[in-house]
């Protein structure tokens, strides 16, 4: 996920109701359509947003806020109901070969927010622009490389975009030829980049597409009809949507609020309907019918640039970096909304192994944890090996109110435990921060990663060498050739892939030290009770207003 990176990611927005119990798909009660809003409840809700849209524009999202929308306002060939399930979307149906290579989408009868009907062309469209090198998409190639027949080949330059392996058949039937056996390729297609697009509307706007509310077009739930920058937008029930009757909300308003405290008064003020907190006033709210927490698989983690910084190279460096923070006192006091200390890169509560009800993670065991003594042995190692007493390293993070908190809590660890170690920390806005990650502009950031879909790849891959999220010149050729295995060799046997998996995070975390990862996500947050139907997946949107409604 995403960046913010996924989260990837900063501090993310999570949603959910007061009558969520929490766990991994947060769900309320109420959710999925079964419940009805009071007719005589105005159905508007405002809600707040971490950060400014960077774009609408799928093919060209990479950031948490724009899934979010993005999500809202199309659809692709499934949605996640309440229960993180596929359910209908553009697709009826779906069908896979024998082989495991051919997929057959029967496609509904639905149509554009501008009347134009939804065809099996407006996914060949979108797929061929999200591999084509000219778009320059940076999940185009990562998420259909590899997966789509030919799509490296032509995001590569060596092939031609009609060569891509997906097909219209006529106009409600949509065909896809796979690289090889992809065991979660339906849930994939959940993702933004998997969203159609209307190819005429795309092309007569040219470099205006999704740039502005006016220049996009919808066939979700919702279109947006506002969108005034860097200070929040609007979305209105699209009635032109093939399930509209499903649809409640008339009006979403989302609101850029960067400081929890500000978030906090307007709440109060009845200006906003939700807003997240942090320690500062968990205590004071954790009574009140509001408050609520939700755990989500999202992992905040530090990612180490080993050509940006020589420290960064030596492997006992990043162990020692690892080891020196208190990831429970973290949590536990500078947090303190119900978030826990990170054991791996694979989150708990995100898979269980296969034919077994046993947490991938709890079949791992940790593989990172606070250690003073381990860091300062580490640190000692490695400041000899550089051959000098002192090192800085810059350290990247949003700017935030929350993580702002967060990052002095990191630089003051640090140099309180590594002797001679600077910590020069650069906060910048959530889309520069992004924009400097896929540039591989910093040398050791603050970075969250959510998932994309729900299989342990989703997190392992991203360390491939020369990998479209790596972007911190991490190389292994046996983390590889574990991972080609895992999604090779071991594609159709279940129980050898997650093995493999296994093997693989040991190896990035326990050896190279690649990564650190440092806590799981949870979200303390305000939402007003009258509000229902709303709730989190694992994967897609962050949270799900399709099957929301006003409750008197």
């Amino acid at each position: 996920m995403r960046k913010s990176l996924w989260f990837v990611f900063t501090l993310m927005l999570v949603l959910v109701l007061s009558a969520c119990s929490g766990g991994d798909s947060g769900t309320s009660s109420e959710s999925g359509g079964e419940g009805s809003g009071d007719s005589s409840a105005k159905q508007e809700i405002t809600v707040t947003a971490k950060s400014e849209i960077p774009s609408m524009d799928p093919s060209l999202i990479t950031d948490s806020v724009g899934f979010q929308w993005a999500g809202e306002t199309l659809e692709g060939l499934y949605r996640l109901d309440e229960n993180s399930n596929l359910t209908e979307g553009m697709a009826k149906e779906g069908t896979v070969s024998d082989d495991g290579l051919t997929w057959t989408f029967k496609l509904r009868d639905a149509q554009w927010s501008n009347g134009d009907p939804v065809t099996a062309n407006d996914f060949v469209y979108s797929w061929r622009r999200a591999v084509d090198p000219d778009v320059g998409s940076e999940y185009g190639p990562y998420f259909l490389g590899g997966i789509i027949k030919n799509a490296s080949a032509i995001s590569n330059g060596e092939k031609d975009i009609e060569e891509l392996g997906v097909k219209a058949v006529d106009d409600k039937t949509l065909e896809v030829q796979l690289e090889k056996p992809v065991p979660y390729f339906k849930s994939m297609t959940v993702f933004v980049t998997f969203m159609p697009l209307n190819q005429s509307y795309v092309e007569e706007q040219g470099e205006n597409f999704a740039t502005e509310a006016e220049y996009t077009l919808s066939n979700g739930p919702f279109k947006m009809t506002s969108w005034n920058h860097g200070e929040g937008w609007t979305v209105e029930k699209n009635e032109d949507y093939w399930d509209a009757e499903a649809v409640q909300l008339e009006k979403i308003n989302a609101k850029v609020i960067k400081e929890v405290s500000t978030g906090v008064n307007l709440y109060e003020s009845g200006e906003l309907d939700q807003t997240e907190l942090n320690a500062e006033f968990v205590d004071q709210y954790k009574t009140n019918e509001a408050f609520n927490i939700a755990e989500k698989p999202y992992l905040y983690f530090f990612k180490f640039n080993q050509e940006a910084n020589e420290a960064l190279a030596n492997v006992d460096a990043r162990k020692a970096i690892s080891y020196a923070i208190d990831r429970q006192s973290l949590v536990d006091v500078i947090l303190n909304d119900g978030s826990v200390p990170a054991e791996g890169y694979v989150p708990s509560n995100f898979v269980s192994m296969p034919n077994s009800e046993k947490d991938f993670r709890e079949a791992q065991g940790p593989l990172v944890e606070s250690n003073e003594e381990k860091a300062k042995e580490h640190w000692s190692k490695a400041l000899e090996a550089l051959g000098t007493d002192s090192v800085t390293i810059e350290l990247m993070g949003d700017d935030t109110g929350t993580s702002k908190n967060v990052m002095a809590y990191y630089k003051d660890q640090l140099e309180s435990k590594l002797d001679g170690l600077t910590i020069e920390v650069v906060e910048v806005p959530f889309k520069e921060r992004v924009r400097r990650d896929s540039a591989s502009e910093f040398e050791m950031e603050a970075a969250t990663w959510g998932p994309d879909y729900v299989d342990p790849n989703t997190y392992l891959n991203m360390y491939l060498t020369d990998g479209q999220n790596n972007n911190m010149n991490y190389s292994n050729p046996e983390y590889d050739a574990l991972i080609e295995k895992a999604n090779g060799e071991y594609a159709q046997d279940p129980e050898k892939r997650y093995e493999t998996f296994l093997e693989a995070e040991q190896l990035l975390l326990e050896e190279d030290a690649a990564v650190a990862p440092i806590y799981q996500d949870a979200k303390a947050q305000l939402f007003r009770p009258s509000i229902k139907g709303v709730f989190t997946t694992a994967t897609g949107p962050e949270f799900e207003f399709k099957w929301a409604y006003v409750e008197e």
